[in-house]
């Protein structure tokens, strides 16, 4: 609504708005109506004292006054998506387009969501708002401030940097998303404050986790906190900061994302999270069932909500987890399985993946990587494809001492390279949940935990790599000549 007046200004258009609440009512103006080219009679509403054309809410209606007037103007028409499924409406909308292209005079209308009939395909052009950027959130912050200010007695221990810190924090929402979160952040520190920044952060993480399909992720991991896989590590150390003025002027372009192949329980997931923590970057979750939507051209609209949401957090990354879930079905018979929908979600992401200018890492997971479309693993789209196998025995000695440490032992205290060597082919995860039945068997016998507790953990272990050992291998083979390894090459020896 501020943009179309602040446009029609300059070009000295009146502007009307209409509603099926008030009718047609000129904005800014207590004139009457029909005093500016409406036929008939005019009555006062109750919105602000403005004067709308007499039973002007029936939208039909409304269309053959405006067929009817002579003014140079625009007419916004809100909510008008509601009522075009109405062949009369649509008949006078087409009627009334086709007349106006020849003068001063154009239809607005405003929706959430927009199905163009057939009839008027011709008449329409598409205006899709983004998402504020941060020069207008700073905007919002004072308008906030001043509007509150009124009528409270406020405080700002600010400067402009905790102010740009504060508008950082609110990219990815709308602007009235925006408004309610910085309105309730000063509210409730009766100013802006160093703890606004984190006020806001909460705000915006329930509000994204009430829309649905994202949810904000608490980043606290970095790559130190995962064991081995140094290849990964060393090809995100050289990607860092790669979305920074300075590495743009060098002539480098963000990086667009990975893939993370490989052996369930081996980290995978861990990794995609250690991406955002180790770039201090915000971290979104991709929620898959969230998107999908029972009515036809919602699930399209939704994944393109997330594609925008995730542009206007950036930079950040984005985690898809179970990447092979979100496009099941988008082979040739995705017309039969589910009317075609996976088939345009995964032209979606692949035209978003390839075309996207905002710096949005990908940070995606697979375990069933047959199941993934060839065109999406292709070089382009993600940068690199990494296969995360079962961890050796370096890399297990490593987990080992992470796993203690992180339950308030001293590693030093325990024989590392004996443990590492009794979990042979046990993944990550399977490490960590052999120490974990080690502490409930040291707890129960009021004992404190020794590697022999540990070792007797893993004796009652059947690993994963013994359970569907044909089904790792094939994947071994898989990757081999496709993947990129995600640790680096195992000293002969070392020990498997």
């Amino acid at each position: 609504m501020r943009l179309v007046r602040a446009a029609s200004a300059p070009l000295n258009l009146a502007v009307f708005e209409w509603s099926i609440a008030s009718g047609l009512v000129r904005c800014g103006s207590d004139a009457v109506v029909h005093e500016h080219g409406f036929p008939g009679s005019a009555h006062t509403t109750d919105t602000g004292g403005a004067v709308a054309l007499y039973h002007s809410q029936d939208p039909a209606q409304a269309l053959g006054n405006l067929e009817a007037l002579s003014i140079e103007a625009v007419f916004i028409l809100k909510d008008f998506h509601r009522h075009v499924e109405d062949p009369v409406v649509v008949r006078r909308l087409r009627d009334v387009g086709q007349k106006f292209s020849a003068n001063r005079r154009t239809i607005v209308i405003t929706a959430p969501a927009f199905t163009v009939p057939a009839e008027l395909r011709g008449l329409i052009e598409f205006v899709e708002l983004p998402l504020p950027d941060t020069p207008r959130l700073r905007q919002i912050i004072d308008e906030v401030a001043a509007r509150l200010g009124q009528t409270r007695t406020l405080h700002s221990s600010l400067d402009n940097t905790g102010l740009d810190a504060v508008a950082t924090s609110l990219r990815g929402l709308t602007e009235e998303e925006a408004d309610r979160a910085i309105s309730q952040a000063v509210v409730t520190r009766y100013g802006l404050v160093p703890a606004t920044v984190t006020d806001v952060l909460d705000a915006k993480k329930d509000l994204l986790r009430r829309a649905g399909m994202l949810e904000f992720v608490d980043a606290s991991e970095n790559m130190a906190a995962i064991g081995g896989l140094e290849n990964l590590k060393g090809w995100l150390a050289q990607r860092r900061g790669a979305w920074d003025d300075d590495a743009r002027q060098f002539g480098l372009e963000p990086a667009r994302g990975v893939i993370i192949l490989g052996v369930q329980g081996c980290g995978k997931s861990l990794c995609a999270r250690a991406v955002a923590g180790e770039w201090k970057l915000p971290l979104v979750k991709f929620d898959t069932a969230a998107v999908f939507d029972k009515y036809i051209g919602e699930t399209e609209k939704r994944i393109q909500q997330v594609f925008r949401v995730a542009e206007g957090l950036s930079p950040c990354v984005l985690w898809i987890d179970e990447l092979e879930k979100v496009f099941a079905g988008s082979g040739p018979d995705s017309a039969s399985v589910d009317a075609g929908v996976s088939s345009r979600i995964l032209a979606s992401f692949l035209s978003w993946m390839q075309d996207r200018k905002a710096p949005v890492f990908v940070a995606a997971t697979c375990n069933n990587v047959t199941a993934l479309p060839p065109e999406l693993i292709r070089k382009g789209r993600f940068d690199e494809l990494f296969f995360v196998d079962l961890p050796n025995q370096a890399e297990r000695k490593q987990i080992f001492a992470i796993q203690l440490a992180n339950r308030k032992r001293n590693p030093a205290e325990f024989d590392l390279d004996q443990i590492a060597v009794a979990a042979n082919r046990f993944s990550g995860a399977e490490i960590d949940a052999a120490v974990q039945s080690a502490l409930y068997a040291a707890f129960a016998s009021k004992q404190p935990l020794t590697t022999e507790t540990i070792l007797a953990a893993l004796a009652r272990t059947v690993p994963l790599s013994t359970t569907r050992a044909e089904e790792i291998q094939a994947l071994r083979i898989w990757a081999k000549q496709r993947a990129v390894p995600a640790s680096a090459p195992v000293v002969i020896g070392e020990g498997a």
